[in-house]
């Protein structure tokens, strides 16, 4: 019986051994197993599709230290335009960002359940690390929803900042 548990064990191991990607990846996916939903399916859409590095899905609750995997993966990714795709759930707004093999940068966000609103878009300016510790394309200070343009530093119609609102550019 103990060599039968064992063999299993083993078994099990190999199996997920064979679900692990050479790609760049973050082991921080920090949410309920579910599958993809509109917000994951349009990221990997502008990610490229399945060639795509999964950075993660982290809920609010996520460690510092998953935070940091997963902007890692992200910011290396990006760099390197490999394709990449990273997601962060919060209360009532699930926010996400991702990049494709032309170095392009696209923002996803859904707001509202059980049948959210999704909006999506060209991210209105760089990647980078936002002071939550999320990957964000908001430069520091947009406020959402205010409209506009898509030049560096404007929010897309109907976007929401939520990486960086209370953040303030630094005065000269």
């Amino acid at each position: 019986m103990k060599i039968s548990a064992l063999i299993l064990v083993i078994f099990l191991g190999g199996l997920n051994a064979c679900n692990k990607s050479s790609a760049p990846a973050a082991s921080s996916r920090s949410t309920s197993p579910k599958s993809a939903d509109a917000v994951e399916l349009k990221l990997q859409e502008y990610a490229g599709g399945g060639s795509a590095t999964d950075c993660g899905r982290l809920d609010v609750h996520a460690s510092q230290d998953q935070s940091k995997t997963a902007s890692d993966c992200a910011l290396q990714a990006s760099q390197g335009k490999h394709p990449f795709y990273v997601a962060y759930d919060m209360p009532g707004m699930t926010v996400g960002v991702a990049g494709n093999s032309d170095g392009k940068l696209f923002t996803v966000q859904a707001q509202g359940s059980p049948s959210p609103s999704v909006t999506a878009g060209a991210c209105p300016s760089q990647l980078r690390v936002a002071s939550s510790g999320r990957v964000t394309c908001f430069a520091p200070g947009d406020m959402g929803g205010m409209g506009g343009s898509h030049a560096a530093g404007a929010v897309p119609p109907g976007m929401a900042n939520p990486h960086g609102s209370s953040v303030k550019p630094p005065s000269n």
